[in-house]
């Protein structure tokens, strides 16, 4: 398979820290990736010709403006669509030319989904609603008390330990939004996929899931998030502009990959 690599003026090829994260497991292939809408001679690219890769423990934003090709992306990314043209390896397993109920097994098993709006079931608990991955899984056999025991890690993950019985109308928008990242990660997915997780919330709250999301991050989590706002972008150590369906600018963020390697150097010299 030929791959045709795109050429941009910000990829940090020079860049020494940026080599530390590129030998790392892949976690996300995209190959010569397009998304076409249309039909005949009036067809739109929304994704034109898209080749990356987001490494094991990565931390990335993804930013552009509306049209740009990034919520595409991330409906690719999370198998809630399929490219037209291309291949997308997830985990190392092509899932490209999966079928319904292959991707719905896939998001279930391998992906977790943290949303705007939160998406979740208004009549139950918090905890109930970490549980429903779980309950979904047709691989899993474990016991309900179990399943209740990882949803109850989860949301001390999270910092509600005390709220798992509240319903999403007794929490705030923070804390409903810290429901939906012990979801997420529940079933212990390879990828986590945030779509404008602080699109809803005010300063405060935003900054406390940043924080969350950061300290996900540092235990090993790989963490792919859209964003409109330059400020939550700078929580991640890479930031992925697109425009007109096509990667305009992929750089690393600077601040985390340098702190890493210089821990990494101290270790060493001590």
């Amino acid at each position: 398979m030929q791959i045709e690599y795109q050429t941009h003026s910000c990829l940090p090829t020079q860049n020494p820290n940026w080599m530390h994260y590129m030998t790392q497991k892949p976690i996300i292939q995209i190959i010569n990736l397009s998304k076409i809408y249309g039909l005949g001679d009036i067809q739109v690219k929304a994704l034109d010709n898209v080749s990356l890769t987001v490494t094991e423990g990565e931390f990335v934003a993804i930013m552009g403006p509306s049209g740009s090709g990034k919520s595409t992306l991330m409906n690719i990314l999370g198998c809630l669509d399929r490219p037209s043209e291309g291949n997308y390896l997830l985990a190392g397993e092509d899932v490209s030319e999966m079928d319904k109920v292959q991707l719905a097994s896939i998001r279930n098993q391998k992906l977790g989904f943290v949303f705007q709006s939160y998406n979740l079931l208004p009549r139950v608990s918090a905890l109930d609603n970490v549980m429903l991955p779980m309950l979904y899984d047709n691989r899993n056999n474990t016991s309900e008390e179990e399943q209740r025991s990882r949803a109850l890690k989860a949301l001390e993950q999270v910092g509600l330990a005390e709220r798992v019985n509240h319903q999403p109308h007794e929490l705030s928008g923070g804390q409903c939004q810290r429901v939906a990242i012990a979801r997420a990660l529940v079933n212990e997915p390879v990828l986590i996929l945030a779509d404008e997780p602080t699109g809803n919330l005010d300063t405060k709250s935003s900054i406390e899931i940043m924080n969350i999301l950061s300290k996900l991050h540092d235990e090993g989590k790989t963490i792919v998030m859209v964003t409109h706002e330059n400020d939550i972008a700078s929580y991640a150590q890479r930031i992925i502009h697109f425009r007109d369906g096509r990667v305009d600018c992929d750089q690393p963020n600077g601040h985390k990959p340098v702190q890493l390697v210089q821990e990494g150097v101290d270790h060493e010299m001590a």
